[in-house]
Order: C-alpha cells, then sequence, then structure tokens
C-alpha cells in the first residue's frame, strides 16, 4: 500500500458541460465535457503544489462518474476511496457564456453525492484516509446538499484525529439553501481549525465582511481567512493580523478562484509556511485560475513560484499575471522580467 494522503478533500464532484461557444443555451449546437466541484477543484491545486491529496466522494455508475475518476487521478489526485453509487446520477452542470459573465446551471437533485453520510468515515478505505491525513478539507456546499451530508460534516469535527487540521470553505450557494437552515454553517465554521470566507459571501450569509467583525462573530477557528477579491486576503490567528494583496492579473474568467485561493493557502500551511507565504501563495494560485478557462488552472513553474513568494512588497505588487506567464520587476534588474513556463524550464 502507498502512504496516506497528507490532504483529504470530502464533498461532490460534478460533471460539467461547456459550451463551444458563446450565447443562450438554446443557440448552442455543441459542448465539450469537463468536471467540476469545489472540493476536487482543492484536490487538484493541492497536487498541483506537490501536496499528496485525495479526494472523497460519490459518483453515479455513469460515464460522467468515470470520467470524474479517471481525469482527477490523472492530475495526481488519490480516489481509491471514491465510492460508485449504483442506483443515483452523478451530479451535473451547464456552463452558460454570456457577454457579461458565465451563468451555472446546475442538476444536482437526487445525485450520488447527496447521499453522503457518516457512515463514509466508517468504509474501511476511507476511513482510513480520514484517520491519517494531516488535513481535512470540507466546505459549506456539501452542508447544504442533505441532512446525512450535513452529518457527515458534523461527524468529521467531532471524530477528528489528535493534531489533525479540519479546513472549512464557507462557499455560499444560496440556491442550494433554498428550504434549509444556514445558520448551521456558522457553528461549523466554528468548528473548524481553518475557516475560509470571501467577503462578498460573509455579508450575505453574516452581515458583514469585516474581517474584525467576522472574528469576533467566529472565534472559534485557530485561523480565519477572509478574501476580499480584488482587494485584500487577511488572516487572523492567535498571534496577529496579516493582510497581502492579490497579483495584478489580466482576468479570462472568475469561476475556481476561490477554490484555487484555498489550495494554495492549504498547501502553505501543509508545508510551514508563514501566514505572509501561505496568502501569497493562495493569491498566485487564484491567479493562475482565472487566467485560463475553466475552474483550475496549474500553477506557474516552481522556480517562479519560489521566487514571487519570497519578493518584496514591491516586487509583488508590481508583478502581473496573464494567460501568456507571470511578469515580474526584479529590483536588482533593470526593467520588467518575464517569466514564463518555457524560459523557466
Amino acid at each position: 500500500m502507498g502512504r496516506s494522503p497528507t490532504a483529504v478533500c470530502v464533498g461532490e464532484s460534478m460533471a460539467a458541460l461547456v459550451p463551444d461557444q458563446a450565447g443562450p443555451l438554446e443557440d448552442v449546437a455543441t459542448f465539450h465535457q469537463s468536471i467540476g466541484g469545489a472540493e476536487a477543484n482543492v484536490a487538484r491545486g493541492l497536487a498541483a503544489l506537490g501536496v499528496r491529496a485525495a479526494w472523497v466522494g460519490r459518483v453515479g455508475a455513469d460515464g460522467f462518474g468515470r470520467r470524474i475518476i479517471r481525469r482527477l487521478a490523472a492530475e495526481g489526485v488519490d480516489t481509491s476511496a471514491v465510492i460508485v453509487d449504483p442506483s443515483r446520477p452523478t451530479g451535473l452542470y451547464v456552463k452558460e457564456i454570456g457577454v457579461d459573465g458565465s451563468a451555472l446551471h446546475y442538476y444536482r437533485a437526487g445525485s450520488a453525492a447527496s447521499a453522503l453520510g457518516p457512515e463514509l468515515l466508517d468504509d474501511q478505505a476511507a476511513g482510513r484516509m480520514f484517520a491519517d491525513a494531516a488535513l481535512i478539507h470540507v466546505s459549506g456546499i456539501t452542508a447544504a446538499l442533505s441532512d446525512s451530508a450535513l452529518d457527515l460534516l458534523h461527524t468529521i469535527m467531532r471524530r477528528r484525529s489528535p493534531g489533525q487540521l479540519v479546513s472549512f470553505d464557507l462557499n455560499w450557494r444560496p440556491a442550494l439553501w433554498h428550504g434549509r437552515d444556514p445558520s448551521v454553517l456558522r457553528s461549523l465554521l466554528n468548528a473548524a481549525d481553518i475557516a475560509l470566507l470571501g467577503a462578498d459571501e460573509a455579508i450575505q450569509v453574516f452581515g458583514t465582511g469585516s474581517p474584525e467583525t467576522l472574528r469576533a462573530l467566529l472565534p472559534g477557528p485557530a485561523t480565519l481567512v477572509i478574501k476580499d477579491d480584488a482587494h485584500l486576503a487577511t488572516a487572523i490567528d492567535r498571534t496577529g493580523v496579516t493582510a497581502e494583496p492579490p497579483l495584478a492579473v489580466e482576468v479570462v474568467e472568475p469561476i475556481g478562484a476561490g477554490d484555487a485561493f484555498a489550495a494554495g493557502y492549504l498547501a502553505g500551511t501543509l508545508h510551514g509556511y508563514g501566514q505572509c507565504r501561505r496568502l501569497r501563495l493562495g493569491h498566485l494560485m487564484a491567479a493562475a485560475t482565472l487566467v485560463v478557462h475553466g475552474d483550475h488552472g496549474a500553477p506557474p513553474p516552481v522556480q517562479v513560484v519560489d521566487a514571487l513568494l519570497a519578493s518584496s512588497p514591491g516586487e509583488w505588487g508590481a508583478a502581473t499575471v496573464s494567460a501568456a506567464g507571470v511578469h515580474r520587476v526584479d529590483e536588482h534588474q533593470v526593467g520588467v522580467h518575464r517569466v514564463d513556463e518555457r524560459e523557466a524550464q
């Protein structure tokens, strides 16, 4: 047997149909297949940063489910504990590309993932992963899928091993909470070791995006991370407050950037980085996703990542990321130095 994953990400992974042209769905003739899902995206990001990562969830016994497992495994994510449900389908979403951005249409009611429950922890393969992982990552999406999925999250919080970290990303999806009580999110966030929230979604759920006010509402986590899109990411831990601005990015599409940020921040945590580097790695992973179509972008080469994480505030602030690569200013040289994958290899 191989070594247990360092990080286990739990939740729903979905098939995605992406149109081959912009416009209303009724006018689109062809689509191509992709995959999505917040926790799976985090697992992909962690694996891309050299973290041993697993995704644990349920898929249907269908082509969509097989494709998800195959794709995640190809990207270095351990899928050996994924459960294949013979009676429920894999969840699906369809992307609609408009002039002002993309819209996602979800078809997930009664999906295999909605049957997630506490018994997952007693499954032989999954249970071993949960027991041995350094970090378990979950999100508010799973809490909204079903009563049994919510019970799974509460059980994970109660049964985590000594020294094991649990991270919880708010991932507010208002449509999923129709007819359900979102007040449970506060108790789940407070039970986590690391809580991640977007300022915009925190305003919708808690009425505030202020890091200080959110800290008063959520005193439980050892670290609270608030992401304020293009402005700042702030980490509040027991020692104080650390804030880092994002990189300048030529945005192609915003979908998946929050999951990518979580992957970067959590990878930095597992690598033992200080708060500044954790936040920067989160920003860098988000930037890599913002410049691609789809909800997962590969990080720049290791040399580029290391240089950016170690850069001065001035160098960091002058760096830009586009689909062509990373452009950064080296204070020890004159002018702008362009770094892309071809140059760094």
